[in-house]
């Protein structure tokens, strides 16, 4: 069996060949760590390179959530982005979504840019995800899937080590390593 140290034996009945990562789970959350970068790429993206959004789009979101889509609490907050910042709150978010999403594809201050992301996906589930004051408490947790799903991804790389590989760190230390050979 080679000497790797990210290595270990092979599962009863395999061959030498077929050695498994040490660390299954850095490489899944590396994984994790990717996906959800491409989406908020995406998302940032078509923000920040089109006109829509930041002219009109966010303006037309923010009175959808004002009509009854956000939890009554949130209703003041987002009355006063209307009409006191709807554009920079919405060039905030455009490139906040970029820029999270090309922090997780590189693996670049990973966790910084999770933590915003929590805090952006809470914002829009607190904003759009109200299912009503006599909602059953499970459409409570319905209608929330379009957030709370990445907020616990963005917990996750808060609290897990979401640049142990494939990032930029690693890449370069594996030159640096095969440089020294």
């Amino acid at each position: 069996m080679p000497n790797d140290k990210n290595a270990s034996p092979p599962v009863s009945g395999a061959s030498s060949n077929d050695v498994l990562p040490k660390d299954r789970n850095a490489f899944a959350l590396a994984g994790m760590r990717i996906v959800v970068g491409l989406f908020f790429a995406t998302f940032g993206e078509y923000k920040v390179f089109g006109t829509q959004f930041v002219s009109s789009g966010f303006h037309g979101y923010l009175e959808a959530f004002l009509s009854g889509r956000a939890y009554p609490f949130m209703a003041p907050v987002l009355m006063w982005i209307l009409a006191h910042c709807a554009t920079l709150m919405a060039v905030l978010v455009s490139y906040g979504e970029l820029l999270i999403g090309l922090s997780l594809i590189f693996g670049v201050l990973s966790r910084i840019a999770s933590v915003f992301g929590f805090a952006l996906m809470i914002a829009m589930w607190l904003s759009a995800g109200y299912p009503g004051a006599h909602a059953a408490f499970w459409q409570y947790w319905g209608v929330s899937l379009d957030w709370s799903v990445f907020a616990l991804c963005f917990v996750v790389l808060v609290a897990g080590r979401p640049e142990d590989v494939w990032s930029l760190r690693w890449v370069s230390s594996r030159l640096r390593t095969q440089g020294r050979r």
